[in-house]
């Protein structure tokens, strides 16, 4: 979870009944390089008998007769676009728990007594859903499904009897292009439906055009000591914008360079002088307004929103100087890193953060919170050449002073074939000196894929020790699909699924290593074309040689009237027919 936020949720979290229905608050955080996060969070609460009776009031009825129909207990969605930049800015948001793999990912528990009934009610679910979001939901088949054994825990609470009965069930499709149209369904599940309130700022262009993009929902059952449960709906947005690419306008998106008295060097090259310069993009300092990043100003607040929570919040040291408009009121926070604002009801909102000069690097970190190192660092990439075989290589990085635990979770598609012997963990030379290899691995839950029926599910349960990094490394053969089974641009290559890793200890994080691009043996498909216009060229040279011999009669010379005896007969006749 996102750490500047933690105590303000925490607090909402006892007494659900006696909560508020429904909040929604917009964290903004500077980030170096000019990038600036913003995270958008919509939470609802419904009671259970509401939900049960069909009184939809804050909860979207589309979408809970589709839960409802499907038997769906609880559902994670997802539509992420862009990489999270670890190194640069830090941990994930929410600890990664609103984060996805490129594309869309989905997983949900259903209630069903045996594996096919949990078949037939994921199927429903995936249609409904695939209508609802106008994504391709509905491409999500067996060969894209699995059930993970290790890798998520159900979020909501849920009484043991109650889990007995469900499956659960994870597909992705990380080919799927997110744009504008999955944004206006997510809108329109919002009490406000973007006409009010923070999300009235989220803009397609604006949103698609960030570096990085994440939109999540999720469904689950909370339940308060007392006992009594509410069903809790939660949508959230996280983007990450490039200020200097916002700013720009419309008629004029083309970036130009800055004039020379604009550019501020790093005089610490060797090679600085008058007339040679490094520019210093993280030295210039962060200034934008709220219109300008999401080109739009902010209308009011939402009438439906809890007054108690503050909707904008801004994670700044307390000595920038922050102008907000008229009539909002600023309270900072005692950490003297964020300050929050709250908004009349009906006035338009704008917040605007001056250029401050900065000279230093020193001066630039002062300008912004330091980013929270994360707990793991990872990244995975294609190893190998050749159109038969290859391999895959994931590094995974702990840089901290303490071991980490986790599960590591691959779905693959059936046509990479990997070899399960060829597994295989190495810890970096540079590793500490209690490190051991061979105890890297703990537990592994294989489920091998079928041809054409589903794919392989591989989960981890692995653990790296303190200050160390790890090659996981395995083996595939690549399978050759029928002519028939390859899209319209086989050449580009499939795309292969994100790796989920999920850690245990000593805290839960979530996070997404980036999808790759497998390619397979593709044949030519200008072949058949040349083929079938060779057959047809020799079949119509066949066939009209011996259609000519067998139809065409042969006569003499001198059976047959000479051309200028019947054009003289032809002339007779007008003439008759004249007079």
């Amino acid at each position: 979870m996102i750490p500047w936020v933690v105590p303000l949720l925490a607090s909402l979290l006892p007494g659900l009944a006696t909560a508020s229905d429904y909040h929604e608050q917009l964290v903004l955080r500077p980030l170096p390089l000019s990038q600036l996060f913003a995270s958008f969070n919509f939470k609802s609460n419904t009671s259970i008998a509401d939900f049960e009776a069909h009184n939809f009031r804050l909860f979207p009825r589309s979408l809970g007769q589709i839960l409802e129909y499907a038997g769906t207990r609880e559902l994670h969605l997802r539509f992420t676009l862009g990489r999270w930049d670890a190194e640069t800015w830090g941990a994930r948001p929410w600890d990664g728990a609103k984060e996805g793999g490129t594309g869309v990912e989905l997983w949900a528990w259903m209630d069903a007594e045996t594996d096919k009934q949990a078949d037939e009610n994921w199927l429903t679910l995936t249609n409904a859903l695939s209508g609802l979001f106008c994504a391709s939901l509905n491409f999500i088949d067996e060969t894209r499904t699995i059930r993970p054994a290790l890798s998520f825990q159900p979020e909501g609470h849920h009484s043991s009897d109650t889990l007995a009965k469900t499956r659960l069930l994870h597909g992705v499709l990380p080919h799927e292009v997110v744009c504008t149209e999955n944004l206006t369904p997510f809108l329109k599940l919002l009490p406000c439906h973007g006409k009010a309130g923070i999300s009235s700022l989220l803009d397609g262009h604006k949103l698609f055009d960030s570096s990085f993009q994440s939109m999540a929902i999720d469904v689950k059952p909370l339940c308060d000591n007392s006992g009594t449960c509410v069903l809790q709906m939660e949508q959230t947005i996280d983007m990450v914008v490039d200020v200097d690419r916002s700013k720009r306008p419309r008629d004029n998106p083309i970036p130009r360079p800055p004039p020379d008295h604009e550019l501020i060097c790093d005089t610490s090259k060797p090679y600085h002088d008058e007339h040679h310069c490094f520019p210093v993009d993280h030295l210039n300092g962060q200034d934008w307004t709220l219109s300008q990043i999401f080109g739009r100003s902010m209308k009011g607040t939402c009438p439906l929103a809890d007054s108690n929570v503050p909707p904008v919040c801004l994670e700044v040291p307390n000595s920038r100087v922050i102008y907000a408009s008229d009539g909002s009121k600023e309270t900072k926070n005692e950490n003297g890193l964020s300050r929050c604002y709250t908004i009349p009801p009906e006035n338009e909102f704008s917040l605007v953060l001056p250029k401050s000069e900065v000279k230093t690097p020193t001066e630039a970190s002062n300008e912004l919170v330091e980013p929270t190192q994360p707990l793991l660092y990872a990244e995975r990439s294609f190893t190998g050449h050749g159109q038969e075989h290859g391999g895959v290589q994931a590094i995974l990085t702990n840089p901290n002073p303490f071991e980490v635990e986790f599960v590591y979770l691959e779905s693959l598609p059936w046509f990479m074939r990997i070899y399960l012997h060829t597994l295989s963990t190495r810890i970096s030379t540079s590793a500490a000196p209690d490190s051991n290899s061979s105890s890297l691995i703990k537990e592994v839950h294989y489920r091998p894929a079928l041809d054409r029926t589903r794919g392989t599910q591989l989960e981890l349960r692995m653990r790296i020790p303190r200050q160390c990094t790890v090659f996981l490394t395995y083996d595939f053969e690549k399978a050759i699909l029928r002519y028939t089974e390859y899209p319209p641009d086989a050449n580009r290559g499939f795309d292969v699924a994100a790796a989920i890793i999920r850690t245990l200890e000593p805290r839960v994080m979530n996070l997404r290593t980036t999808s790759l691009l497998l390619y397979l043996p593709t044949p030519d498909f200008s072949m058949p074309y040349n083929v079938i216009i060779f057959t047809s060229t020799i079949i119509a040279l066949a066939f009209g040689g011996l259609y000519n011999i067998l139809v065409r009669r042969l006569v003499g010379a001198d059976e047959v009237a000479s051309p200028m005896g019947k054009w003289k007969l032809r002339t007779l006749l007008k003439t008759l027919l004249k007079k």
